[in-house]
């Protein structure tokens, strides 16, 4: 019988627990973090009989239910049986008898023994390392739970049990916070001394992160401090399972390597669920049911059967499962991910895996393409979103097999929507920018689809443009337009003079701009092009004659002058913007709306009507920042200052002057010029003083405060309440790319791709 034990070292709190009779494990380390984990365990097990944590390998569900089981008030204590050795079947009732100390000598079943000792008591019993003996052990539970109202079951397992009236807890790795706190209090008990500090801790955070903060791997990590320091252990974790060793003599076997642990799950598996696991490594974060069967059946799984065996992952905990506003979705562990990989790698499979999954995300890419021009426009945006890290899979795997160049620059080019309309100007310029280098040159295609190059240099061209890169973009749209005359590529030769003359536009040649946009608008008439980027061309359109007028102010400047003729042209750039908001409102489309409502605000302000000019700005900013579109936000908070000061508030004027944004988007004299009118007349209404102030009270907003309150503003002044300021992150994700080649040539109001802040 083992020694009835009480809790060791406790860090979640420090109340004592209730000496009562315990047949557990002591510990022998210190228990870190898990807090909320033991509060919904204990009310779990308040609340049913039978309660089961599932997780994967590794993650600490023993010592979960170890602690969990330490403070059971139960008048007849806890008792652990620990079935991890138990192999045989027939075994599961007498060695559940014999852990506890029921060893009966006389020929009754152990079945008999175990129900008559539980029978009378209000006890709790602890059953760990059943995953390999799920029928007999869950018919034992069932047995006892009937035998003994008083009783009640805590089970740590990789699946559940089954059995009715079972409440399912899963474990999740650890938080960052707590992982780094494991890794610090096992590294300073394996290196007496090692601290977190300055020099470390980044690396240390990485390694948790890089290993899911599995407590096992976690553990192991830190025992390597005996020979490395953390910035070489974590440049060593692509061989984590060759590095993760180690573990103590007295730990389980299947716990003293993070191979086993993971392993061990492996073993339990079926050679379907094997192959569905090792296919679904090819997967970047979450998945969908539908990528699955694409990518993964055939060959040994047809897609009727992946269902199933993805149903067994799942209740095997090597796959997890994610409930969102898209639907259900999937995910494993990186570390999970990583052993399925060395098995497909092992099968000559990968290659195979790999094309199937950028065909497939390729072809979601261009459906959410022609879906852009649509109601589903907002869909469209949110599903690129969840899948920006399978995408960047995709493209890092096209960009590195040889022969798949080609697929590649046609996807990078295809998702020009993502990297224009969904504020992520940085990171499409890093993927065209390493397609177009890799690309050996044209490859025509027919049926009216201009070549996968020549797509990629014109939207290469916009995104430089965007960035305020005039010369890279310039540089491209020439070699597009080049080409493209070369092949008579009449698509490609529309596009490269659309984005030509927005150059112009923002190079403040407006007549030139003029020119050619009326001629790009033409050519599209003439192929039938009708999308987002057209209707932009005509909003483009109107911006480029309004600045002819005197725009921003067009109208106000002719009257001044006398002059009809700017009166009669603003009345045009208004007809654009209107027949741009009559295509929208029939097709659903808000992205390119949204811009023609900028322009149409301009008008409002200008002709001496504020409150419309807020209206319009207001429906255009709610449009942009859900797109996450950055350069159209600033755009219309930057208007939207100049508005609030003609509403007679200098102060919250001038805090919307953000000092990372304004001269520096896209190096146009137009497109800055309401915040160079803005700064001067807030610096004649406030004085010198005033006027820093505020603006540095606006700074210190992230662009989700700043929208808020430039929607929450009403008509009337009102006073400016200090807001802390707020982190802005892009999603996360793996496959994210190289910081320092994603921020060449870094934008001027664009979010990098590791951040949403902007910069200037």
């Amino acid at each position: 019988m083992r020694p009835t034990s009480r809790p060791g070292p406790r860090t979640n709190d420090s109340s004592d627990v209730a000496e009562v009779p315990r047949d557990l494990p002591l510990e022998l380390t210190a228990f870190v973090g898990r807090a909320p984990e033991l509060t919904r365990l204990g009310e779990a097990t308040a609340h049913d009989r039978l309660v089961t944590v599932v997780g994967p390998g590794g993650v600490g569900k023993s010592r979960l239910v170890a602690r969990a089981a330490a403070a059971c008030a139960l008048p007849d204590g806890a008792r652990l049986v620990d079935l991890t050795a138990v192999h045989a079947v027939e075994r599961v009732d007498r060695a559940a008898a014999e852990s506890l100390g029921l060893a009966d000598h006389a020929v009754r079943p152990a079945l008999e023994v175990l129900r008559e000792h539980f029978a009378g008591q209000r006890a709790l019993l602890v059953l760990d390392g059943f995953e390999h003996l799920v029928a007999p052990c869950a018919a034992l539970v069932g047995d006892l739970l009937r035998a003994a109202p008083g009783l009640r079951v805590l089970a740590a397992g990789r699946r559940p049990l089954g059995v009715r009236g079972e409440r399912v807890v899963p474990l999740a790795p650890l938080d960052e916070r707590d992982a780094v706190a494991l890794f610090a209090d096992r590294a300073e008990a394996a290196v007496p001394g090692f601290a977190l500090d300055e020099d470390n801790t980044a690396d240390v955070r990485e390694i948790c992160r890089r290993l899911d903060g599995i407590p096992l791997a976690v553990e192991l990590a830190a025992g390597r401090l005996t020979v490395l320091s953390p910035g070489q252990l974590l440049h060593r974790l692509d061989d984590r399972f060759r590095l993760l060793t180690g573990g103590g003599r007295d730990a389980p076997p299947r716990h003293r390597t993070l191979r086993t642990a993971i392993g061990w799950s492996h073993e339990l598996c079926t050679a379907q669920e094997r192959l569905l696991w090792a296919r679904l490594s090819v997967f970047a974060g979450s998945f969908d049911l539908e990528a699955v069967e694409y990518v993964c059946g055939a060959q040994g799984l047809s897609v009727d059967e992946v269902l199933d065996v993805l149903g067994e992952l799942l209740a095997q905990s090597v796959v997890s499962r994610e409930d969102g506003p898209g639907g259900v979705r999937y995910r494993m562990l990186e570390t999970v991910r990583a052993y399925g990989a060395d098995w497909l790698e092992g099968s000559g499979d990968t290659a195979r895996l790999r094309h199937r999954h950028r065909d497939w995300y390729a072809g979601l890419a261009t459906w959410c393409e022609l879906e852009w021009f649509s109601s589903r426009q907002a869909e469209a945006a949110a599903r690129i979103e969840v899948e920006l890290p399978n995408l960047r899979a995709a493209l890092e795997h096209a960009l590195t097999e040889p022969g798949d160049t080609h697929p590649g620059l046609h996807l990078a080019s295809t998702l020009w929507f993502c990297w224009v309309g969904c504020g992520r100007l940085a990171e499409g310029r890093y993927w065209l920018q390493r397609s177009i280098e890799l690309d050996q040159g044209p490859e025509a295609e027919s049926d009216g689809v201009p070549d996968a190059r020549l797509k990629a240099l014109y939207v290469f061209g916009h995104v430089a443009l965007l960035q305020g890169d005039t010369v890279a973009a310039l540089t491209a749209l020439h070699e597009c337009r080049d080409e493209a005359e070369r092949t008579d590529d009449a698509v490609a030769v529309a596009y490269a003079e659309h984005r030509t003359g927005f150059l112009a536009l923002v190079g403040d040649d407006a007549v030139r701009a003029e020119r050619l946009l009326r001629s790009a608008l033409e050519r599209y008439q003439g192929i039938g092009e009708l999308n987002s980027l057209v209707l932009l061309a005509r909003v483009e359109l109107a911006a480029a004659v309004l600045v002819q007028c005197g725009f921003p102010g067009g109208a106000v400047a002719a009257r001044g002058r006398g002059d009809r003729t700017g009166s009669c042209r603003t009345a045009e750039a208004v007809r654009l913007c209107e027949e741009v908001r009559e295509v929208c409102e029939d097709h659903g489309e808000r992205w390119a709306l949204a811009y023609a409502l900028l322009v149409l605000a301009y008008v409002a302000w200008s002709e001496g009507d504020p409150a419309r000019a807020r209206r319009l700005l207001e429906e255009c900013l709610v449009i942009e920042h859900g797109f996450q579109d950055l350069v159209g936000a600033l755009l219309a908070i930057e208007l939207l200052a100049l508005v609030t000061l003609d509403q007679g508030d200098p102060v919250e004027a001038a805090g919307a002057l953000w000092p990372s944004v304004g001269s520096p988007l896209f190096g146009s004299v137009s497109s800055r010029d309401p915040r160079v009118t803005g700064e001067r007349r807030c610096r004649a209404r406030l004085g010198p003083a005033g006027y820093e102030a505020a603006v540095r009270e606006g700074a210190r907003l992230g662009l989700d405060a700043a929208v808020r309150r430039a929607l929450g503003r009403s008509a009337e002044p009102a006073p400016v309440a200090p807001q802390e300021p707020r982190e802005e992150h892009g999603p996360g994700g793996a496959a994210e790319p190289d910081a320092a080649e994603a921020e060449t040539a870094r934008p001027a109001a664009s979010p990098a791709p590791r951040s949403g802040e902007t910069t200037g």
